[in-house]
């Protein structure tokens, strides 16, 4: 699809057109998991098995390739499944840096289970350009950017960080879960690959899981990540890709509407007297407020907030709530509330008295009234 068509456009048609078969608008979800040979044994579709590819994640890999604007896309049956592949595709030995403060799941991966295979990792304030440097080895082959992040939403300054990398010989992979190809554009700022957990925004109504890999360049790490998946079978259903495409269609409306909410709550908690601290990269006072604000087109629907009176304290918000759910995930169209600590266990290292808020398209006002009685 023409990339210079705006985003809107894109996300509505890039990756569909009506079937030929039928004159559907809407695709047909392919069940199929095996393909017909032409006698001459081609298969001029260019489908053999569904392990290795399908119209339904061809049309939504084609649409998150002309969203981020990258060469390629590979739709995954996860996140953590697209999150995995990346590292599986380093060489032996390679060394891995990534945010203190990377979401759990992605320290888990690489301090838990790749460890065992060799793979070193550092984690680092990616604030700190001095210490990106000083983490730099002779063996880096990538560094993971995750911002805004999870659940402190600090902020990365993707450029800065890029620059250094590429001088140390490493990829840059940007995890843009959070803020959108709508609101970020990694690969303008340098990132060499993108990875989305399709389960949150992009999918937008917390009943689909999904990851997606979106590469700048189509190049042999690429291919052999698109190789490890065909091995591995970590592929996501047609139905699941269906889910996600029909998401993408009203992406940038609802991450307009998620950002303009969450706006409004941080800005309420920040003034409330039992809220000890907001984490919100929209608010002037965030320490990485003015790098979002170059790097991002809005400030996304996540926030964070620590409670006066510590862990019990934190809890006993999250009990009294009654429009938020208290729930894990994020992005789909209704308020979510956790006490994160909890959720990530004993080696957690996020505040015992914080709660990391999904903020939802409810209207601002009845969100905001909701936290204001479960705070008193």
């Amino acid at each position: 699809m023409n990339e210079e068509l705006k985003f809107e456009t894109r996300a509505v048609h890039a990756g569909r057109t009506a079937d030929p078969a039928t004159g559907a608008v809407a695709q047909p979800i392919y069940l199929s998991t095996t393909f017909e040979r032409e006698a001459d044994g081609s298969f001029p579709a260019g489908y053999v098995y569904s392990r290795s590819a399908n119209p339904n994640r061809a049309a939504l890999e084609t649409c998150m390739s002309s969203l981020e604007e990258g060469a390629s896309a590979i739709a995954f049956a996860s996140g953590s499944a697209a999150t995995m592949s990346v590292f599986q595709a380093l060489s032996p030995g390679a060394h891995v840096i990534a945010p203190e403060d990377v979401y759990y799941g992605t320290k888990l991966q690489l301090q838990d289970i790749f460890a065992r295979w060799g793979l070193q990792a550092s984690f680092i304030d990616m604030s700190d350009l001095e210490a990106l440097k000083a983490a730099c080895r002779p063996n880096t082959e990538l560094v993971w950017i995750e911002t805004p992040s999870n659940p402190l939403l600090k902020i990365t300054d993707i450029s800065a960080v890029a620059a250094i990398a590429h001088e140390a010989g490493a990829r840059v992979v940007v995890d843009n879960t959070w803020a959108t190809p709508l609101l970020q554009s990694p690969f303008e700022l340098g990132a060499d690959l993108i990875m989305h957990s399709s389960t949150k925004y992009l999918g937008g109504h917390s009943d689909v899981l999904g990851g997606v890999l979106v590469a700048k360049v189509e190049d042999d790490f690429t291919r052999s990540i698109r190789a490890l998946q065909g091995a591995g079978g970590a592929v996501p259903s047609p139905f699941d890709c269906w889910l996600v495409l029909r998401g993408i269609q009203t992406l940038p409306w609802r991450m307009r509407a998620h950002s303009d909410n969450a706006g409004r709550v941080a800005q309420f908690l920040q003034e409330h007297p039992r809220v000890e601290r907001v984490f919100y990269p929209g608010l002037p006072e965030h320490p990485g407020h003015e790098i979002a604000a170059g790097q991002m087109k809005g400030f996304g629907g996540m926030l964070s907030v620590q409670i006066t009176g510590g862990a019990d304290a934190a809890m006993s918000v999250a009990a009294r709530v009654q429009i938020f759910t208290r729930a894990t995930s994020l992005g789909g169209t209704e308020s979510l509330l956790e006490h994160r600590a909890s959720i990530e266990g004993p080696a957690s290292k996020t505040p015992p008295n914080l709660l990391r808020v999904s903020v939802g398209l409810e209207h601002a006002d009845d969100l905001i009234a909701d936290l204001e009685q479960a705070l008193r």
